[in-house]
C-alpha cells in the first residue's frame, strides 16, 4: 500500500510530472512565440499597407481638391479682366460664369470703396446697394494679396465657401464669389474609397465638409477625434489609429490641402481590416493545441523509460543510508543512469571499508576532546584567581602550578622585569628552590633567551639545552636535570612585564599545542601583575590624596580670607567707576557747548558745573556768515551746498577750538562764538580778535578753492564786547548753552555790516587789541535795533606784541 502511494506520488510530484511538465511547456513556448511573432509581424505589415494605401488615396483626392478650387480661382479671375469697364459688360461675364460653373451661386462686385455695385445668382440680379464691405476681410485681404479663401460655412447643413479676386488697375474693385462645396463629395465616391473604407473632408475647424457614402453627416464636428485633432494641431503629426465618429477603433491617414487648410482623411474599421491577423490566430492556436498533445504522449513515454532506473537508485540510496553497506544496486541502462549506479556500489564498498575504522578514531577524538576540556578547567580557574584578588604573590603560584599540570611539565618559572635596573628577576618558581642562590635568580637585559622572546614578542622553545649556546639560564637548568626548555614573553600594549619559563627533564620538541596554551597562560600572568601594579599605584595614590586634602583645606582657608579682602576693593572699585562715569557724563553734556579741552578742564574739578547756571558776565562775541550764501544756494544743487557748508565749518571748528572759543549756535551759514563763558579768560578779547584774523585768512583761501568750483562766496565777521545773561536754555532731552543781552545783537549787525573778507569790530573791541592789530574806523553806522551811531573799526591784520605804551602810540601813529 505504500509502495502504490509512492508511486502514485512520484507520478504526480517526482521526476515523471517534471519531465512531462517541462517537455510540454518547451514545446508550446516555442510555437507560442513563433505564433506571436508571425502575427505581429503580419500585423505591422497589414497595418502598413492598409495606411500606406489611404494615404495615397488621401493625398491624391487633396490635389485634385486643390486643382479643382484653382480651377474655380482661374475661372472666376475671367471675369475681373480690365476690359470689362461697365457694369453690363461684367453682369454678362458673371452671367456667362455661373451657367459654365455650377459651383458658383453667386458673384458680387464691389468698387474700389468696398460698396457693393451689383450682385448676380442664379435665381435673381440686384443693382448696387448700400452694404459697405470696406472693413470685410475678404474685400481688405483680396485687395491687398489679389485673390483670398474664405474659410468654410454653413447654410442650411449645405458647405459653402467664397474667393475673392481684385480686378486689375488702382482701386478697380473686387470679385467676391460664392462657392457650393457639395461637388467635394464626387472626389470621395465608393469607387475611389472602397467598399469597406470612408472618407470625409474636414475644415481647420474640425468640420466636415464632404463625406463619402459610409462617412460622418456633413457639417458634423469631429474636432474631439484625435486623427482630427493631431491634424489640427500646431506640430501637425498625423496618427495612423483612432476612433471614427461612432466610437470604433478605426486605421486612419490623412493629406492637407494646403491652400485651404482642409484635411483629407481616409478611415477603415481596424476590425475589417484585421481581419487576416485573426485567422492567422486561430490556426496559430490549433497548432499549438496539436504540439500539445505530441508533448504529452512523447513526455510520458520519455520519463516512464527513466522510471525504472530511477526507482533503483532511490532504494539503493535508502539501504546505504539505513547503513547496509553490502548492498550493490543492479541498473543496465548503458547510460549516465548505469555509471551513477557504479558510482553508488563503489562508494558502499569505501565506506564499508571506512567505517570499520571510525570507531578507533572516534576513541583518539574522545581523549583529545577530555584533555581539551580538562586545560579548559584549568585556564577557568587560572581566570577566576587572577580576578578575585589583586595579590601578586597569591595569583602567580597558582598560574605556576597549573601550568605544571596541564603541559606535564617538571618546573615553571616566572619572572618579572625590572625596566629601570633593566634586568630579570625571579618572582615565583615551582618545581626549582626558588630560594636557592643561582644565576637564575637574577638575569641582565642582553643575550640570553629570556630577552630574545621579550624583543620578538614571541615564545621560544629549545629542544635540547646540552647542545645550546652559553648563557645563564642554560648552566642552571641543565645542572638541576633538565634538558628543554620552553620561554613565553610576559607582555602587553605597554611594554615588558617578564618571562614564563617551562621546563623538561626529557629533551625533544614542544607541542604546537603547548605553545598556544602557555601563550594564553603569559595573557593570564600578564593580566594579574598589571592589576597588582594598578592596585599598588592606585593605593598610593590614595595616600597621597589624603595628604592633599589636608594642603587643600589650609589654602581654603586662606583663599577665604582673601575673598573677603577682594570684596573689599571691590566694593571701592565699584564707587570710582561710579564718580568716573558721572564725569564722562558731565564731560558729555558740556561737549555739546565747548571746546573738548574745556570740557574736560570743567569736569575735572568738582563743582564747577555751576558755570553752567544763570549769571551775568562780560562776553566777547564774535559772528561770521558767507557773503552769497542765499543766492548760491539758491543756484546750485543741494548736495553741492551741503560739500561748501562741511569745508566752512570744519575750518571754523578747528580754529574755536583751538582758542578755547564757546560754540553758541550754527544757522547755515551763520556762526556766533562766546569768549570769556563759560571759562575765563583774562585775554578772552584778544582771543576772539585774532581767531577771527586768522579764519579770515583760512577762509579767503577756501573762497578762492570755491571760486574755481564756479561759485562767487565771500567771508565777513563781526566782533562786539559787553555784559550778557548766561546759562542752559531749552529742555531736558535738548540742552544749549546761550548768551541773552545786546552784545549778541551788536555783533550780529557789525557781521551784517562786513563785506567779503572783512572784519568789523566796536570801538570798545579795538580799544583793548590796539597794540596788537592794524586796523582803520570807519563810518559811524546805523544799526537796526540801536537808536544812535555805532562807531566801528575795521581789522586790518594782527602783529607781533608790543612791549610797552610808546610803541603802542607809535604803532597809532603809524595807522
Amino acid at each position: 500500500m505504500a509502495g502504490a502511494k509512492d508511486k502514485s506520488r512520484f507520478l504526480r510530484e517526482g521526476l515523471f510530472a517534471k519531465y512531462v511538465v517541462s517537455l510540454v511547456g518547451l514545446v508550446v513556448f516555442v510555437l507560442a512565440v513563433n505564433g506571436a511573432m508571425e502575427t505581429w509581424i503580419s500585423y505591422r505589415a497589414t497595418k502598413t499597407t492598409l495606411t500606406d494605401g489611404m494615404e495615397e488615396k488621401a493625398q491624391a483626392t487633396a490635389k485634385r481638391i486643390e486643382q479643382s478650387i484653382s480651377e474655380l480661382e482661374r475661372q472666376i479671375s475671367w471675369v475681373t479682366r480690365a476690359s470689362q469697364d461697365t457694369i453690363e459688360k461684367r453682369r454678362a461675364d458673371y452671367a456667362s460664369l455661373l451657367n459654365q460653373v455650377s459651383a458658383v451661386n453667386q458673384l458680387s462686385q464691389l468698387d474700389g470703396e468696398g460698396r457693393v455695385v451689383q450682385r448676380v445668382s442664379r435665381v435673381s440680379i440686384s443693382g448696387g446697394s448700400s452694404n459697405d464691405l470696406s472693413r470685410d476681410m475678404r474685400f481688405t485681404d483680396a485687395v491687398a494679396r489679389g485673390v483670398v479663401y474664405a474659410p468654410a460655412y454653413f447654410s442650411d447643413h449645405r458647405p459653402l465657401m467664397s474667393i475673392s479676386v481684385a480686378h486689375s488697375g488702382f482701386k478697380s474693385g473686387v470679385t467676391m464669389a460664392e462657392i457650393d462645396l457639395d461637388f467635394l463629395s464626387d472626389f470621395l465616391s465608393d469607387a475611389q474609397v472602397g467598399k469597406s473604407a470612408f472618407a470625409y473632408v474636414v475644415d481647420p475647424h474640425g468640420k466636415v465638409l464632404a463625406t463619402s457614402a459610409k462617412g460622418p453627416d456633413i457639417g458634423k464636428d469631429l474636432s474631439k477625434l484625435p486623427q482630427v485633432a493631431a491634424i489640427n494641431a500646431p506640430d501637425r503629426e498625423p496618427i495612423s489609429s483612432g476612433t471614427d465618429f461612432n466610437g470604433h477603433s478605426v486605421l486612419t491617414a490623412a493629406a492637407e490641402v494646403p491652400k485651404l487648410g482642409w484635411a483629407v482623411i481616409f478611415e477603415q474599421p481596424t476590425a475589417q481590416a484585421l481581419t487576416p491577423i485573426r485567422d492567422q490566430l486561430v490556426r496559430v492556436g490549433l497548432l499549438i493545441g496539436m504540439g500539445l498533445m505530441v508533448a504529452i504522449l512523447a513526455g510520458a513515454f520519455l520519463a516512464r523509460r527513466m522510471l525504472i532506473p530511477i526507482n533503483a537508485l532511490r532504494d539503493g540510496a535508502n539501504r546505504l543510508g539505513e547503513g547496509d553497506f553490502s548492498h550493490r544496486i543492479e541498473v543496465k541502462t548503458s547510460d549516465e543512469l548505469e555509471q551513477l549506479a557504479n558510482q553508488f556500489n563503489s562508494m558502499a564498498g569505501q565506506l564499508q571499508e571506512t567505517y570499520s575504522g571510525l570507531e578507533t578514531k572516534v576513541e583518539e577524538r574522545t581523549r583529545d576532546l577530555a584533555q581539551s576540556i580538562n586545560e579548559l578547567k584549568v585556564l577557568e580557574e587560572v581566570g577566576r584567581a587572577v580576578a578575585s584578588s589583586l595579590d601578586l604573590d597569591a595569583v602567580l603560584p597558582t598560574i605556576a602550578a597549573r601550568a605544571i599540570e596541564i603541559t606535564h611539565a617538571d618546573a615553571v618559572l616566572i619572572y618579572g622585569y625590572d625596566a629601570e635596573l633593566r634586568r630579570f628577576n625571579l618572582v615565583e618558581a615551582n618545581g626549582i628552590d626558588k630560594s636557592a642562590d643561582g644565576a637564575h635568580v637574577t638575569i641582565d637585559e642582553g643575550s640570553n633567551i629570556l630577552s630574545d622572546a621579550a624583543e620578538s614578542g614571541e615564545p621560544i622553545a629549545l629542544a635540547d639545552l646540552d647542545h645550546a649556546a652559553e648563557q645563564p639560564l642554560r648552566d642552571v637548568a641543565v645542572n638541576a636535570g633538565f634538558h628543554s626548555v620552553l620561554v613565553v614573553p610576559l607582555v602587553d600594549q605597554q611594554g615588558t612585564l617578564g618571562s614564563l619559563v617551562v621546563l623538561r627533564r626529557a629533551s625533544g620538541e614542544f607541542a604546537a599545542g603547548v605553545t598556544g596554551l602557555m601563550r594564553t597562560f603569559a595573557h593570564q600572568a600578564v593580566l594579574a601583575m598589571r592589576n597588582a601594579r594598578l592596585f599598588t599605584e592606585v593605593d598610593h595614590k590614595g595616600r597621597e590624596l589624603e595628604a592633599a586634602h589636608e594642603t587643600v583645606q589650609q589654602q581654603a582657608a586662606k583663599l577665604q580670607e582673601q575673598t573677603e579682602q577682594l570684596r573689599n576693593w571691590n566694593r571701592s572699585l565699584e564707587e570710582r567707576v561710579e564718580k568716573q562715569l558721572g564725569e564722562i557724563e558731565r564731560i558729555k553734556r558740556l561737549e555739546r557747548f565747548l571746546a573738548p579741552q574745556v570740557a574736560q578742564l570743567i569736569a575735572s574739578s568738582d563743582g564747577h558745573d555751576a558755570l553752567l547756571d544763570s549769571h551775568r558776565r562780560e562776553v566777547t562775541v564774535v559772528f561770521c556768515d558767507l557773503r552769497g550764501f542765499t543766492a548760491f544756494t539758491e543756484a546750485t544743487e543741494p548736495e553741492e551746498a551741503m560739500n561748501v557748508l562741511r569745508e566752512y565749518h570744519a575750518a571754523l571748528g578747528e580754529l574755536i577750538f583751538r582758542y578755547e572759543g564757546t560754540l553758541d549756535r550754527y544757522a547755515g551759514d551763520g556762526v556766533m562764538i562766546l569768549f570769556n563763558a563759560p571759562i575765563q579768560f583774562p585775554d578772552h578779547t584778544k582771543r576772539a580778535v585774532k581767531m577771527a584774523v586768522e579764519m579770515r585768512d583760512t577762509i579767503g583761501a577756501l573762497t578762492e578753492k570755491w571760486k574755481n568750483r564756479g561759485h562767487s562766496l565771500g567771508f565777513g565777521l563781526g566782533i562786539a564786547l559787553g555784559y550778557a545773561t548766561l546759562g542752559q536754555i531749552g529742555f531736558e532731552q535738548r540742552l544749549e548753552y546761550a548768551a541773552i543781552g545786546s552784545v549778541t545783537n551788536l555783533a550780529s549787525r557789525l557781521c551784517d555790516e562786513a563785506k567779503a573778507n572783512q572784519i568789523v569790530v566796536s570801538r570798545r573791541v579795538y580799544g583793548i587789541v590796539e597794540p596788537w592789530v592794524e586796523a582803520r574806523p570807519l563810518d559811524d553806522l546805523q544799526l537796526k535795533g540801536f537808536n544812535h551811531p555805532v562807531l566801528a573799526m575795521e581789522i586790518l591784520g594782527w602783529r607781533e606784541e608790543v612791549d610797552n605804551v610808546v610803541d603802542a602810540s607809535a604803532a597809532r601813529r603809524r595807522m
